[in-house]
């Protein structure tokens, strides 16, 4: 069902794509924020060349006015400094949440936009953690890696020039430390990525672990399995606690090669720097300025050590942020496509020929035609294929073969927005949200009045319980509405589906999960929501569907029988045999 877009996962390929796409739109902030960076590493720089004067003058005694210059010298260089970096700090850290926030827009966007069967595919914690755990590591990556390498790059920059002004000779001793540092530090980041794309998937699982645990908190209560969850969480937690440790080890040997690598060509800058003293071709400042200035650059090569796992982290949580985002629908908008204008909602199921992405036939050249304002209910065994019919109608899914037509358009020359705004959809699984009760009612209409609300209520014969409620239309249903019943939570539904008020209505096995009384009254709702609409119900318990206008009878995605109540049962078929069993586990 989906078509997979090629994400590139090689290193440069995913920046240059997070440059692109993310960066390039925030460039004058980002160019400021180099501006004001490289004047704070330029201060870095004239903080060690203004060593060798305090040295020097020390040494050679040159008086109390020239020391407190150079020192009201040094406390200016701070200050800039310390002004820059704040500045610099403050735009690429505003730079580096845009990002994220864009990033999490687009991601709730294109999964909005995606296929019911990619949702069927993957489970909603996993989900989740991509659009928030993810996300949330490439900010960190983001922001370390704009304020660090750049801010780090700048400072070696200004600090090496430093070094090359005092004794280039020298230079060239530290200048060899950084191929070496380069390519341990490359080495180590191909490692670090590969165990953070790890520790990331496996956050994922445990993120839908516990989603699925939540949901069906009930059931793990009941069966008294909270041990057993205990243990599968305890498992995922353990995976990604050796994987975090085995990330920090990895990155841990970077800061000891560091500092022996350091500490060499400290010792060679001592030792030959003393040499040059004693032949008086350079002086104690020119010494004490030049090692200043590798001990000021070895914090920046430190924290380029840092970014380079941090960017390894990042990217692998951006090569699956990506990979999410280029995963692209199916079913799309025809071009040309044209809203649904029409008078006639009769539909047309003709000849359909539907498989699921696994193989499974649902549906075997069915047809079936539901006349305009009228009822046609839709029965048969599990698995026969009447929820199938159901999703079709509003394109969850699309059909291998034949058509769907409303008023003799084919639906999929229909704009999405506009077909489903001319459906309304109640079904047994009732998705209320964790809002007020108005709120939810109003999700089949965005915008409408208190009155236009209270109408539908009053038309699902909901609104003499929603006033017993604590707070009335403002009270919290909870969680999938957890704090009604469900006979409740099923005409909050209704209410929702009239305010929409669409010409169609596709009821799927709207009263399944209900009580006896709760049915009865959830049945005089639908029958009051069905007036005057072209219907489709799909129901399992037949005494709710027997003054339907027709009924049709499927098995394995064929139409088996169809006709009214009466005729069906006088017949003696399949629907009199399953009335009859009904029937018989009624009595």
């Amino acid at each position: 069902m989906l078509q997979r877009g090629k994400t590139q996962s090689g290193t440069w390929p995913l920046m240059k794509r997070l440059v692109k796409a993310y960066l390039r739109p925030h460039r004058k902030t980002f160019i400021a924020a180099m501006l004001f960076m490289g004047v704070a590493a330029a201060m870095r720089g004239v903080f060690a060349h203004t060593m060798q004067l305090v040295v020097d003058g020390m040494t050679q005694l040159r008086g109390v006015p020239y020391m407190a210059e150079i020192s009201v010298f040094i406390v200016c260089i701070f200050v800039v400094r310390g002004l820059m970096v704040a500045l610099h700090t403050l735009a690429l850290n505003r730079v580096g949440q845009r990002i994220v926030s864009t990033v999490q827009q687009q991601m709730c966007a294109h999964l909005l936009g995606a296929d019911l069967a990619f949702f069927h595919d993957n489970a909603s914690g996993t989900l989740v953690s991509r659009v928030t755990n993810d996300v949330a590591i490439m900010r960190m990556a983001v922001n370390e890696c704009l304020l660090n390498s750049f801010r780090g790059g700048l400072e070696l920059a200004s600090l090496i020039a430093v070094m090359f002004y005092q004794d280039w000779r020298l230079s060239l001793i530290v200048v060899l430390v950084f191929p070496v540092s380069a390519l341990y530090v490359g080495r180590m980041s191909k490692r670090i990525r590969r165990v953070a794309a790890n520790t990331q998937s496996a956050t994922g699982d445990l993120s839908a672990r516990l989603n699925q645990i939540f949901q069906g908190i009930r059931q793990v209560k009941s069966y008294g399995n909270e041990g057993l969850e205990v243990e599968r969480v305890r498992d995922l937690t353990q995976t990604i606690f050796k994987l975090s440790i085995k990330s920090v080890r990895i990155g841990a040997l970077t800061g000891p090669v560091m500092e022996v690598l350091s500490s060499v060509v400290v010792a060679s800058l001592i030792f030959y720097g003393y040499g040059q003293i004693v032949a008086h071709t350079a002086s104690e400042g020119d010494l004490v300025a030049f090692i200043t200035s590798f001990l000021l650059a070895y914090e920046p090569m430190k924290r380029m050590g840092r970014v380079s796992a941090q960017l390894q982290a990042g990217l692998a949580a951006a090569e699956r942020v990506f990979t999410l985002l280029d995963v692209h629908p199916k079913i799309v908008d025809a071009s040309g496509a044209r809203p649904l204008d029409v008078a006639d909602y009769t539909i047309g199921i003709e000849n359909i020929v539907f498989a699921y992405a696994d193989g499974t036939q649902a549906l075997d050249h069915l047809s079936i035609t539901v006349p305009h304002g009228k009822t046609v209910a839709i029965v048969g065994s599990s698995g026969a294929g009447k929820s199938t019919v159901i999703n079709l109608i509003p394109r969850f899914y699309d059909v291998q073969s034949g058509r769907v037509t409303i008023g003799g358009a084919d639906i999929r020359d229909v704009p999405l927005a506009s077909l489903r705004g001319h459906i309304g959809l109640v079904s047994q699984e009732t998705a209320l949200f964790d809002d007020t009760v108005r709120a939810n009612i109003a999700y089949g209409k965005p915008g409408a009045s208190q009155e236009e609300i209270e109408q539908a209520a009053i038309g699902a014969f909901a609104d003499s319980f929603i006033h017993e409620l604590p707070q009335g239309y403002d009270t919290q249903v909870g969680e999938h509405g957890v704090k009604l019943s469900g006979g409740q939570r099923q005409r909050i539904a209704i209410a929702r589906a009239m305010l929409r008020n669409a010409p169609i209505l596709l009821l799927d096995e709207a009263t399944s999960a209900l009580d006896n009384e709760s049915e009865r009254a959830v049945q005089v709702a639908l029958k009051k929501l069905q007036q005057g609409r072209t219907t489709i119900v799909v129901a399992h318990r037949l005494s709710t569907i027997v003054d339907a206008d027709a009924i049709v009878v499927l098995d394995r995605g064929r139409v088996v029988e169809q006709g009214a109540h009466a005729d069906l049962l006088a017949r003696g078929g399949a629907y009199a045999r399953l009335y009859g069993m009904q029937a018989g586990v009624a009595a």
